[in-house]
């Protein structure tokens, strides 16, 4: 499989450090608010990567944080009169609620940061005995200067980031204004933690070096994220996560694209700023997911109701693919398959084979949908009540193997029809064979009151439940 690297800029293919194996990192919400569109395409890119990486047969170990203690969450708390541990525990629900939704699979370890306070704190002692960091009232900063590598992971140089640094209220006691805040005083009325400095918490770079390093180890193969996190956030993990021990932080860096909200930039100020709850009110979950699936995950796309229509449409166009040939398959005869049969099985494993070429191009989801659309679309056009069961049976479970690594067509099948149903329906059919129109209308309204719609197809009857 080949994966872009953010870092080196270029497509590199992917070797784990241990055989079989793939420990990845990928940044969680700050669970202060519902998440918003922009968060909910890098959960379900990675998930996505997750999910062909085990149906290629690896083992992977997924971490995903929640940022439970920041600037932001403490304002809310304080303006709901809260703590900001009822406000992390909180939204942290409401994020499991959205994800799964969204198909998003819970990750192996969902690690806090406040629960992680230990770790941190010993990082940064160690960054500061080694020179990487000092102490000013209580505020520990990493020194950029010390680190001669940093930049590396965004391509900017220390000179250039230094000059478009933001003055920040603690810049007349920084060395240079790029570093980088790794432990902060306690202020009145906020959350703290005893420390060799004194009271104070996190800063906000260091609590996914510290939980990384736990559960990973000090070198694992991937961390990916949102592009808005490759600088300063990334960068600054890079640099003292290297720092701290002398090792290859992660060796894969996956970012995605940006989302505009119809050609704009999302923002709150201009009005066009959503979460997914507010999303889920006018459109399904899975809608979303294939929105977000339908293009490269590293190039920018444009959420617009136009575009969730067109997703819409194509993950019908899936269902439907996929009901009719459960229907054939429930109907189909058990005999050998003719030549031509042969052939749709053999198109079904090219079809498989174009979509593992475009998910081992560097997660190319757009184009394994192709891939899925190209067994539809054989079987749209092959398939009939004639088609022998195993020829069915093979191009359907090969479109549910690929759908089901993208995390699409999740829904169950239509509920089983009871036989008095059935009966009626078998009824409707010999009436319309021997051309009793008036019959046959009679059956059908006697389904419907009984809660259950008939359609006429190709394929034969489908019964559905109103």
């Amino acid at each position: 499989m080949q994966i872009y690297n953010s870092q080196s800029r270029r497509k590199e293919e992917l070797i784990p450090l241990e055989e079989g194996k793939i420990r990845m990192y990928v940044c969680g919400p700050t669970v202060y608010n519902y998440i918003h569109i922009g968060n909910a395409r890098p959960f379900i890119v990675f998930d996505v990567l997750r999910r062909y990486l085990e149906f290629r047969g690896y083992k992977v170990t997924f971490v995903q944080n929640f940022t439970d203690i920041d600037d932001k969450m403490i304002r809310r708390a304080n303006e709901e009169g809260i703590s900001v541990k009822e406000l992390g525990d909180r939204f942290i629900e409401e994020y499991k609620k959205d994800a799964s939704a969204l198909g998003i699979h819970p990750a192996t370890i969902h690690p806090r940061a406040t629960e992680h306070i230990g770790e941190i704190i010993k990082m940064v002692r160690q960054l500061q005995e080694k020179g990487f960091a000092y102490e000013v009232n209580g505020d520990v900063y990493f020194d950029v200067s010390k680190d001669p590598g940093y930049g590396k992971l965004s391509g900017q140089n220390l000179e250039d980031l230094e000059a478009g640094a933001r003055v920040d209220v603690n810049e007349d006691i920084k060395r240079n204004p790029a570093d980088f805040a790794l432990w902060k005083a306690a202020k009145p009325g906020e959350p703290s933690w005893r420390s060799p400095w004194g009271e104070g918490r996190p800063g906000w770079h260091i609590e996914c070096s510290a939980m990384s390093r736990k559960y990973l180890g000090d070198t694992f193969d991937i961390h990916a994220g949102g592009k808005d996190l490759l600088f300063p956030h990334h960068e600054n993990e890079v640099a003292q996560s290297e720092c701290c021990t002398g090792k290859t932080f992660a060796r894969y860096w996956m970012h995605n694209g940006f989302i505009n909200i119809d050609n704009e930039k999302m923002s709150k100020s201009k009005g066009n700023f959503f979460t997914v709850r507010d999303i889920l009110k006018e459109y399904e979950a899975e809608d979303i997911r294939m929105f977000m699936l339908s293009a490269h995950y590293r190039s920018p796309v444009n959420f617009s109701r136009d575009m969730m229509a067109q997703a819409h449409a194509s993950l019908q166009r899936l269902y439907t693919a996929r009901d009719n040939m459960a229907f054939l398959v429930s109907h189909a005869a058990e005999k050998d398959m003719t030549e031509d049969e042969k052939a749709l099985l053999d198109a079904a494993a090219a079809a498989e084979q174009k979509f593992d070429a475009a998910m081992d191009d560097d997660l190319n989801s757009a184009d394994a949908i192709g891939a899925i659309f190209d067994i539809v679309r054989t079987a749209n056009t092959s398939l009939n009540a004639d088609s022998a069961k195993a020829a069915v049976s093979g191009m359907l479970s090969a479109m549910e193997r690929l759908c089901s690594v993208l995390g699409l067509v999740i829904r169950p099948y239509a509920e089983a029809v009871p036989e008095e149903i059935k009966a009626l329906s078998d009824a409707r059919q010999q009436a319309r064979k021997d051309k009793n129109w008036a019959e046959s209308d009679r059956l059908r309204d006697e389904m419907k009151a009984l809660g259950w719609s008939v359609e006429d197809t190709p394929q034969g009857q489908k019964i559905k439940r109103i």
